[in-house]
């Protein structure tokens, strides 16, 4: 009987062709998630995913979306470029490019809701890429940094979150980024009139965005060139024509910005005038004491921002055996100024810092490019354990809630997130990465799909909340039955959008005395849940984040003028 011979150990290399051959052939099986696509793919990939979940899943949140598109409508149905209003009264407090850019999608697209929210996350994916540019200005010889950069600033929670709102403060981070893109071409490949330009492209596009407040991010870093700039990289610089040139680069962005305020201001009234020119930035830091933080929380609050890159084993070992070189200085030179500043000015939020998130990322990715050997295949799985941790949360937190009784609303939370977070991690813990870049990459796609299956589940259960379109309809009915409807207190124009409303609501202090004059009338008013007050009492009522939303005839108002104490 003959032996089948089968094949040969000692044969592979001759099928195959090469010992090379065999050798990739064998690695195959153990490639990772990152070897199938290149890393810009991945991202756009993430970025594509990351919005459509949000699209589907979310409303505009009041009360910043909603006052944001509001303002955006209104102008729209005014037919007005120039000057932004909100219910009937000019609205100074951003500059419009944001609204410009909505209107432009519903020339477009006609008027809809998806278009504006794509307008912030298309800045905050440019900016993503840009960081890679700016990584190959800082270290030519070095690729890693490269790669690592837009995979890093892509996975903070921080960055994640903020891409999917309709916010100024991701256009904002945008043009600062491409301000230090300018200013490092002018210092690394030549000044020339169309670098400064650019510069003024950047700062004219952040002020047309938040006002000045663009120039404390480019104008510092551009000013301490001769400490962080490698003499050995790039021409000789003449310091004088390098200076006058970002004065240049100021004039240009002040001429971009003028070009909209100057007439704005002519069209808008002298209150308007008076407060672009004058209210943008100063108004803000002299108001900001009204709520005032104290110098130390931006400090605080580091470990929050750097999250989930904290939990990348690899990055405590590099942030020890880091040098300073001519890249970190830059980067020091970008983000120290800007920091001291906002910890000095009394009024802080968090979301002030994202136009300095790019700067750490480079840090962060120049760090971790020191490293010379690391156990790459385990270096992801404390986060994966944490993902994992969280997942298993959610499975049995319906099971907790109905025995502790919490909160109602999580008994409807699904299991089901909490098993898709499971399977995400248990993928995530399986592929083995070989590389720095491969490692991160991990990193990011585990805090995207944590970032997602927390926000869809929250919003399965508190989506309700936050949806002004029903109520924005019903006002819109009664408006169009020639019915009056005024707003009780403080009206951000959230139902201004939703009901096509093009001249917002009135606001009134005391409904009592509109009711007497208007008798046919509905008086919007917010008040804490409270599940005791009789149903007649309102004509409509929905729930709104943590309160509840009803109309109140003027003749129910009128006959039981008690009701007002609860309203206050």
């Amino acid at each position: 009987m003959q032996r089948n011979p089968g094949v040969s150990l000692r044969r592979i290399p001759i099928l195959l062709g090469s010992s090379e051959t065999a050798a990739k052939a064998f690695h195959f099986n153990y490639q990772t998630m990152y070897s199938f696509l290149p890393a810009r793919l991945w991202i756009l990939l993430f970025w594509m995913l990351l919005m459509g979940v949000t699209l589907l899943t979310r409303p505009l949140l009041p009360v910043d979306e909603t006052r944001y598109v509001s303002v955006a409508w209104e102008m729209w149905a005014r037919d007005d470029f120039w000057v932004p209003y909100l219910n009937g009264s000019t609205y100074s407090h951003k500059p419009p490019l944001f609204f410009w850019l909505m209107q432009l999608s519903w020339w477009l697209f006609g008027v809809n809701e998806w278009t504006p929210r794509l307008i912030a996350p298309a800045f905050s994916l440019a900016a993503v890429f840009l960081s890679a540019s700016v990584a190959r200005l800082l270290w030519p010889g070095r690729d890693q940094p490269v790669t690592l950069t837009p995979l890093i600033l892509f996975g903070f929670f921080f960055w994640i979150i903020y891409s999917t709102l309709m916010m100024f403060d991701m256009m904002l981070a945008f043009f600062a980024l491409l301000g230090i893109y300018s200013v490092l071409k002018a210092a690394y490949s030549g000044m020339n009139f169309g670098r400064w330009l650019l510069m003024g492209v950047a700062i004219g596009g952040g002020v047309l965005t938040k006002g000045p407040v663009i120039l404390l991010h480019v104008l510092p870093v551009a000013l301490l060139a001769p400490w962080w700039r490698d003499r050995q990289q790039g021409p000789v610089i003449n310091w004088l024509n390098w200076y006058f040139g970002i004065f240049l680069g100021v004039i240009a962005g002040a001429a971009i910005a003028l070009a909209w305020a100057i007439p704005a201001g002519m069209a808008g009234g002298e209150a308007y005038r008076n407060a672009i020119f004058f209210g943008q930035t100063g108004g803000r830091l002299i108001k900001s004491f009204a709520h005032r933080l104290p110098w130390w929380w931006y400090v605080q609050s580091l470990p929050v921002l750097l999250l989930p890159w904290l939990l990348w084993r690899p990055l405590w070992r590099a942030v020890r055996q880091l040098q300073l070189d001519n890249g970190l200085r830059f980067c020091l030179s970008w983000l120290l100024p800007v920091f001291i500043a906002f910890s000095l000015i009394s009024g802080k939020r968090m979301h002030y810092l994202l136009p300095l998130m790019p700067g750490l990322a480079l840090c962060l990715a120049r760090a971790v490019d020191g490293i010379e050997t690391f156990e790459w295949e385990k270096a992801h799985r404390l986060f994966v354990a944490f993902i994992a941790f969280v997942a298993c949360g959610l499975i049995i937190l319906p099971s907790l809630n109905d025995y502790w009784q919490w909160s109602p609303e999580l008994s409807n939370l699904s299991p089901l997130w909490g098993v898709l977070l499971g399977l995400s991690a248990a993928a995530l813990w399986l592929d083995k990465a070989s590389t720095p870049a491969q490692s991160a990459f991990n990193i990011c796609a585990g805090a995207l799909a944590l970032v997602i299956v927390l926000a869809t589940g929250f919003f399965e259960i508190r989506g309700a909340r936050y949806d002004v379109t029903e109520p924005a309809r019903k006002i819109a009915g009664l408006l169009a039955e020639n019915r009056e409807v005024v707003y009780f207190r403080k009206y951000h124009g959230q139902y201004n959008f939703s009901g096509r409303l093009p001249r917002g609501l009135k606001v009134t202090d005391n409904p009592i005395a509109w009711a007497q004059t208007h008798p046919e009338g509905f008086v919007a008013v917010v008040f804490k849940d409270n599940k005791e007050l009789p149903g007649q009492w309102f004509f409509y009522r929905h729930p709104f984040r943590n309160r509840t939303m009803a109309l109140v005839s003027a003749k129910r108002l009128l006959e039981n003028q008690t009701m007002l104490s609860v309203f206050r």
